[in-house]
C-alpha cells in the first residue's frame, strides 16, 4: 500500500508540475495565438519635421497650453491608437493630458465622441528627446473618412518641437490650462502647422492594406485650398472608396514640402532627404503594402535656383540622371527586401515656375532622362505618368494651365484631382 500510495502521490505532482509547466508556456507563445489581438495599421500619418526658429509661430512658444488639431482618416474601424513624436526635441516631452474625438469645427468637438487618449494607462507621459511612442487602445468607432480632434496639452514651456509645417488646418491655441475636455475651446491663436501627432493607427481586419504616399510638395498638396482635403492622395482614397465595395486600402501621406530624394532640406522644416527618412515614413508605416513615390523635383530644380534672397542650394550640387537614378534603386532594393512593392511617379513639368531659376533648359533635359528611366527601366513595380497626366499638350515644359496653381509649379485643386482620377487602380491589385 506505501509503495502505490507513494507512487500515485508521485502520478498528482507530476500532473500538478505539468499543468504548471503547459501554463507558463503558454505565457511565452506570442499573443495572436492566446487571442485575437487587433490589427493596427496606419489610417493618417504626416512626416515628422524639425522647425526652424521663428518667434511669430505660437507652436514655437507654447506655454502651459492646449493645442487642438484636426486630421482626417482614410480608413475607419472601432478602435484606434496615436502615435507622437519628440524626434527632433532637444529635451524631453510631457504631455500633461491627450484627448481625441470627432471633430465638428476647428474648436468643437461632438461630445459623445470625447475620449481620454492614456499612456500604459496614465493620463500623462514623457516622451523622451529623439523618441515617439502611442497611446493605449481608444475605444472610439470611426466611420471611413472621418475627421478627428486631437487636443494635447503641455504644461511646461518647450524649446524645440516636433512638427509638421504644411498642415492644410488650421491648429488652435488655447489660453492656459488643461482644456483637453472642453466640447468646445476657445481659440486665443492659431496656426497652420501640427505639432507632436506623427500616425493614427486603426484596429482592422486581416487583409487590408496601407498605400504610402511618399514625396515632396506635390504629395504633402502644398497649393491645395485649406481645410479642404485636396490633395491628390486623399482625392485617391475617396476614388477608392467610390469604387472598391470591400475598400482593402487605407492611403497615409508622407509628403513633405520642399523635400529632397539625395539632400537635406536648406532648412529644417523642409525635412531630411527622402532616402534619410524612407525607413521612418515608408518601410515603417504599420501595414505599409505599395508606396507610391513621387520626388525628385527639387533635386533638379533647387540648385541655383532663389525663394527671394536664399540660394536653395549651390549650383554646383546639380545632380546628373545617374545620381538620381542611383537614389531610385536604393528605395527599390529597400522595398523589395521588406517584400513591398514600389510605384514610381514620373516628374511634372515646371516652366514658368516662379521660384528663380528653378526651370533651365538643362534641368529640362535631367528631368526628361529620369522620367525616360522611370518608364522604360522596369525598375519599379509599376509606373504612374504624372507627367503625361499634367503636361500641357501644347507645350510639354509646362503644366496645362487650368490644372496649375498660381506658381506654375504645383497643381491646383483640380490638377491634384485629375492626378489622383488617372492613376490605373489596378496597379494596386
Amino acid at each position: 500500500m506505501r509503495t502505490g500510495r507513494r507512487e500515485w502521490l508521485l502520478s498528482c505532482r507530476a500532473h500538478v508540475w505539468l499543468k504548471a509547466a503547459f501554463a507558463a508556456c503558454l505565457w511565452m507563445l506570442p499573443l495572436p495565438i492566446l487571442s485575437q489581438q487587433p490589427q493596427w495599421i496606419a489610417t493618417w500619418a504626416s512626416s515628422p519635421e524639425a522647425a526652424d526658429p521663428d518667434p511669430d509661430e505660437e507652436l514655437l512658444n507654447l506655454r502651459g497650453q492646449t493645442v487642438r488639431e484636426r486630421v482626417r482618416i482614410s480608413l475607419g474601424g472601432s478602435q484606434i491608437r496615436l502615435q507622437f513624436s519628440n524626434e527632433y526635441g532637444n529635451s524631453p516631452l510631457l504631455l500633461g493630458g491627450v484627448s481625441v474625438g470627432i471633430a465638428r469645427s476647428n474648436t468643437d468637438v461632438v461630445p459623445s465622441s470625447l475620449r481620454k487618449v492614456t499612456f500604459a494607462g496614465s493620463d500623462t507621459i514623457t516622451i523622451p528627446a529623439g523618441a515617439d511612442l502611442i497611446s493605449d487602445p481608444v475605444a472610439l468607432s470611426v466611420s471611413n473618412g472621418s475627421e478627428l480632434a486631437i487636443s494635447v496639452y503641455v504644461p511646461k514651456q518647450i524649446k524645440s518641437i516636433t512638427w509638421h509645417s504644411l498642415a492644410l488646418k488650421k491648429s488652435v491655441i488655447t489660453q492656459k490650462g488643461d482644456h483637453t475636455r472642453d466640447f468646445v475651446v476657445k481659440s486665443e491663436k492659431t496656426s497652420d502647422s501640427l505639432v507632436f501627432l506623427s500616425r493614427v493607427l486603426v484596429a482592422s481586419r486581416p487583409g487590408r492594406r496601407v498605400i504610402v504616399a511618399f514625396g515632396d510638395s506635390i504629395v504633402d498638396g502644398d497649393k491645395s485650398t485649406p481645410e479642404a482635403d485636396r490633395t491628390w492622395p486623399s482625392d485617391l482614397f475617396r476614388r477608392l472608396q467610390r469604387t472598391d465595395d470591400k475598400l482593402a486600402f487605407a492611403v497615409v501621406n508622407e509628403g513633405v514640402a520642399g523635400n529632397r530624394l539625395l539632400n537635406d532640406g536648406p532648412f529644417k522644416s523642409l525635412g531630411v532627404s527622402g532616402v534619410a527618412r524612407f525607413e521612418r515614413d515608408a518601410l515603417g508605416v504599420p501595414g505599409v503594402s505599395e508606396i507610391v513615390l513621387l520626388e525628385g523635383t527639387n533635386d533638379i530644380g533647387f540648385p541655383g535656383a532663389r525663394l527671394g534672397d536664399l540660394l536653395l542650394a549651390p549650383a554646383v550640387d546639380a545632380p546628373t540622371t545617374d545620381e538620381i537614378v542611383a537614389g531610385y534603386k536604393k528605395l527599390i532594393q529597400l522595398s523589395h527586401a521588406r517584400g513591398i512593392r514600389i510605384i514610381g511617379c514620373t516628374i511634372m513639368p515646371t516652366e514658368g515656375a516662379t521660384i528663380a531659376n528653378y526651370h533651365t533648359e538643362a534641368k529640362e533635359r535631367t528631368r526628361q532622362a529620369v522620367n525616360d528611366w522611370i518608364r522604360t527601366s522596369k525598375g519599379f513595380d509599376g509606373v504612374i505618368d504624372f507627367d503625361v497626366v499634367m503636361r500641357d499638350p501644347r507645350h510639354p515644359g509646362r503644366l496645362i494651365p487650368n490644372l496649375a496653381s498660381d506658381d506654375h509649379l504645383h497643381p491646383n485643386d483640380a490638377g491634384y484631382e485629375k492626378m489622383a482620377d488617372e492613376i490605373d487602380l489596378s496597379i494596386f491589385q
